[in-house]
Parts: C-alpha cells; structure tokens; sequence
C-alpha cells in the first residue's frame, strides 16, 4: 500500500520538471522582464540628463558633432563607403530672413507660438492614421532639432521619445531663435551636405546669403528627404511653400 501511494506521488511530480529540464518558470521570467526594464529605463534617464547637459552647452557653443552625422559615419563604415562631410556654421546674424522663413513655412508654420508641440499637427495625424490613411508628419523644428543631435534617423519609438520628452526643455533652455539657427546648421540637406551654407553652395552654387527667396523655398522643399530630393524634383512642394510665405506675409 506504502509503495502505490509512493507511485501515485511520483507520478503527480512531471507538473514541476520544466525548471528541472530547463525551462524558466513564469515567476523567473517576469522577474528577468523586470530587471531588464530597470536596466533600460536607466539608460534612458541617464542618456537624458546627458542631453540635457547639452543642450545647455549647446546655448552657447556650436555641437562639434549631431547623432545623425555619426549614424551616416557609421553606416558609410559598415558598408565600406566614402564619407566625407561638408559643414559650415553661418550665425543666424548672418542668414537672410527669408531663407528662415522658407524653412519655417515647410516644417513647422507655428513654430514660433508653440512651446514644442503642435497638438493640432498631432491631432490630424492621429486623424489620418484613424481614417485608414498614411500618416502625416506632426513633429516641430524643435523636435526635429532633438533628433538631429541627440538621435538618430530611425523611427524607433524610443528615440521618439526621446524626441518629446526633449522639446519643452529644449524650448527654455535655448530659445525659439538659438533653435532655429541650431537647426539651419545642423540638418542634412543632402548626402554628407549639413547646414544651410554648404546645402546653398552644394545645391545652387551661391553662398546662404546669395540665395534668392525662390531658391530659399528650394531648400527647403529637402527637408523631408534631403538624401532623395533636390531642387530639380521638388517644384510644386517649392511653390508650396512660396505659397505659404505670401500668405504669411513673408
């Protein structure tokens, strides 16, 4: 009798042999999610008050390198390609005011009343998206300025993140025309071309102070995609964006 309530024991143990064959229990892998969680959100506030160390140097001194420019440096060396970049920086003392302009009614016509954000550029997209159809872009020259130096190109919902939880910062820490003219000086406008002086001599041949109003709105019309568009593929976002300045009264 001892020995078939023995068996019937045994056979009631297979319920517990996982953590004996190897595989983790639900316990250890929601304690291992945990720890990874920690680690990861580390990391992130960690790399955060970096940033924003930065951008209070940025206040004051030009960046001597943006996180995209290292992202082009790094993917040119893993694919065995040629990288040379071509960078000026041109105060914004010394940029005309419509090449400033130009830019502001391409990527972010409330640029100078908002604090980051445009919940109503949001607030259309997430409309779009909604209505089954491509998303809109909704993210501020200041957001965009965060990505530029502090990201990278991808669309990883991390550096997005990282791109939100940087603009209100941004906005007190620099100001809406240290943005701006961080901006101009640090966007790619072309395959290794960063900042408005080298994109007005690589794209038109003239320096940023020769450029015309048209071929302000040139430029800017890149800025979506400066590593596919040009001047040449672009008229009708150009006479966009005219059309928008005229309306301004810019």
């Amino acid at each position: 009798m001892g020995e078939a309530v023995q068996s019937t024991q045994m056979l009631a143990q297979p319920a517990h042999t996982d953590t004996a064959q190897g595989v983790p229990r639900p316990g250890r892998l929601r304690r291992v999610a945990t720890r990874v969680g920690k680690l990861a959100a580390t990391l992130f506030a960690a790399y955060y008050a970096v940033c924003l160390l930065l951008l209070v140097a940025y206040r004051f001194v030009a960046p001597p390198v943006t996180g995209v420019q290292l992202e082009r440096r790094i993917g040119a060396w893993l694919g065995d390609g040629d990288y040379t970049v071509e960078r000026t920086w041109m105060p914004d003392e010394r940029i005309p005011r419509h090449v400033a302009r130009a830019v502001v009614a391409a990527e972010d016509g409330s640029f100078w009343t908002h604090w980051g954000y445009d919940f109503k550029e949001m607030r259309n997209a997430s409309m779009a998206v909604f209505d089954g159809q491509m998303p809109r872009g909704a993210s501020t020259i200041t957001q965009q300025l965060m990505k530029n130096l502090f990201g990278t190109t991808s669309q990883n919902p991390v550096r997005k993140l990282l791109d939100l939880t940087l603009a209100a910062p941004a906005e007190i820490i620099l100001g809406k025309e240290r943005i701006l003219e961080l901006y101009l000086n640090n966007v790619e406008w072309g395959p290794g071309i960063f900042g408005i002086e080298e994109a007005a001599r690589h794209h038109y041949g003239v320096g940023v102070r020769g450029l015309s109003r048209s071929q302000a709105a040139g430029l800017a019309a890149l800025l979506p995609n400066p590593r596919q568009r040009t001047p040449r593929n672009t008229p009708q976002y150009r006479s966009e964006i005219l059309r928008r300045m005229s309306h301004r009264g810019w």
